[in-house]
């Protein structure tokens, strides 16, 4: 049975990620929310909470998840060398609606998918997912909807899709931006754009100081 805390009230947010950190390591699933879309969320770092967020969502190994993570630096121990246009990137949109897709560290023990070596990252700018991140580690993410299904922008939309396949709902309220993260492929020598989100592609080209029609964003 799922439990939802309003994360608006100081006391039920604090007894909220409590639950959602023993939730968590017991290798459970919980629902977290975000600057852009709500999370499904598990340990990144166990295979059986990883493949139970999988299935929660109706998903195979060929749409690997995502990985939150609670501050800029934490991205050091997870790729395999971070660049400078990396770098960059976080400076610039950390936390905040972009994902990079960079070279994942060969030493993890992590399994998130049919990834080929590869591993997306965010820092989320919500409090509540911060403060979550910072107690528990990085965290192995989707949209909190079944797939196919429309994302969930709201814990009670969430919920609806999802029920008791989650432990903890964290309510944090809508969404702000409510539209999926920006995703940029830094995994060969010229970056690129796989989607276009909360963070313009032109946005992006500035940071780089390259020409928004070099990303590879399709018309």
């Amino acid at each position: 049975m799922s439990t939802t805390y309003d994360c608006s009230n100081p006391a039920a947010r604090q007894a909220g990620l409590s639950a959602a950190k023993r939730a968590l390591q017991a290798g459970q699933l919980t629902v977290i929310p975000t600057d852009t879309l709500y999370g499904l969320a598990a340990d990144a770092f166990s295979p059986e909470a990883v493949a139970g967020l999988l299935q929660a969502k109706g998903r195979g190994r060929d749409m690997p998840v995502a990985v939150l993570v609670g501050s800029w630096h934490t991205i050091d121990g997870l790729a395999q060398g971070v660049t400078p246009q990396a770098r960059e990137l976080i400076r610039a949109f950390w936390p905040g609606g972009l994902s990079l897709v960079v070279r994942q560290a060969p030493s993890l023990a992590w399994d998130l998918g049919n990834t080929n070596g590869s591993v997306m990252v965010r820092m989320p700018l919500h409090p509540v997912a911060i403060e979550l991140l910072r107690e528990v580690g990085p965290l192995a993410t989707s949209s909190a909807n079944i797939s196919g299904q429309p994302a969930a922008t709201t814990a009670d939309q969430a919920n609806a899709q999802l029920g008791d396949l989650v432990s903890v709902y964290l309510d944090g309220g809508p969404c702000v931006t409510a539209v999926a993260s920006t995703i940029v492929d830094l995994t060969s020598d010229a970056p690129r754009i796989l989607r276009e989100g909360a963070v313009s592609t032109s946005a992006v080209a500035e940071v780089l100081g390259v020409p928004a029609d070099s990303l590879g964003m399709p018309r």
